[in-house]
């Protein structure tokens, strides 16, 4: 199907499909579904792959980067248990996509991208979506946020050889961190508690994403 062939009738179908793919994968919670359906994928692609925005996979992006599976998205959402109340940092906004889906389900998103292109653009494209719950950030999201700090829940969007310790020092007591843990090729998903002494940590699934970089461009 071309980008011409493709519209509005066309994407609330494939969207529509892409909802009962997901739950046909066990993503059953009503909030984390409602909020992948109010946010247009489409909206955060280039416009030659918008006829691809509900495929239930990842799509690549500029700088070498990716917009993640959404079933990728839902299961980390899903581990991350966010609350209306909750602050949360995501480390790797991208496109801004997740970051839009996640401000449906807390009180306040803050992400950090390193790239500054991907920043200015996804910067735009919150604002051109009236969503204001997320501040952003043009940083080195390996080093977190210390002046928002501490957060109820923390997520990564690049893949680390190890926890990143200096980013769950920046969870409250009772936070839950979650990204990609492991060398690039064999990382797994983990989420990861933080308790009064101690940490909880699970795995959730293998997944492929792009490396955490330290450092920032212009």
């Amino acid at each position: 199907m071309s980008v011409q062939d493709f519209d509005d009738g066309a994407l609330i179908a494939a969207k529509a499909q892409l909802i009962m793919k997901l739950r046909a994968q066990a993503i059953m919670e009503p909030s984390i579904l409602a909020a992948i359906e109010r946010v247009p994928r489409e909206a955060f692609l280039p416009r030659a792959l918008r006829p691809h925005a509900y495929e239930n996979a990842s799509l690549p992006i500029a700088f070498g980067q990716t917009i993640s599976q959404p079933y990728v998205i839902a299961r980390s959402l899903v581990a991350l248990d966010l609350a209306p109340t909750h602050r949360v940092l995501e480390i790797g906004t991208g496109t801004a996509y997740q970051a839009c889906v996640m401000s449906y389900l807390a009180r306040r998103v803050y992400s950090i991208e390193r790239l500054r292109p991907l920043f200015v653009d996804a910067e735009m494209r919150v604002k051109s979506l009236r969503i204001t719950n997320i501040t952003m950030r043009h940083a080195d999201g390996g080093k977190g946020w210390r002046e928002a700090a501490p957060f109820d829940r923390i997520i990564t969007a690049c893949q680390s050889d190890e926890v990143p310790q200096h980013l769950l020092d920046q969870l409250k007591e009772g936070g839950i961190f979650v990204g990609p843990i492991g060398k690039a090729g064999e990382e797994q998903l983990m989420r990861i508690k933080k308790l009064a002494s101690t940490y909880e940590q699970d795995t959730i699934m293998d997944v492929r994403f792009v490396p955490m970089r330290e450092g920032t461009t212009l």
